[in-house]
């Protein structure tokens, strides 16, 4: 347990960015996850439609730092590759 009044709020703080952290974590994976199954299906308009939203939630995720920017990119490159390699 803290002993310190200083470590017991930065306890408090890892807390809540914890829960802020995971709540964006899983925002981006149920949206890479909805795009990919879209793209297994070959389902071109569906997986056109998504891929600017997913982008953007990627972009977030990054801008928040949850994730690496380099990371952001390798997903968002697979990702396009991905929806472009549909054939009708």
């Amino acid at each position: 347990m803290a002993n310190s009044k200083q470590a017991i709020k930065r306890i408090r703080q890892n807390e809540v960015r914890r829960l802020r952290n995971q709540s964006v974590t899983s925002r981006m994976r149920s949206a890479i996850k909805k795009l990919r199954s879209a793209v297994e299906a070959k389902d071109k308009e569906a997986a056109g439609s998504l891929l600017p939203a997913t982008l953007k939630i990627i972009d977030v995720t990054a801008r928040k730092r949850v994730i690496h920017r380099n990371t952001a990119a390798r997903y968002k490159s697979r990702l396009s590759h991905a929806v472009a390699g549909i054939s009708d």
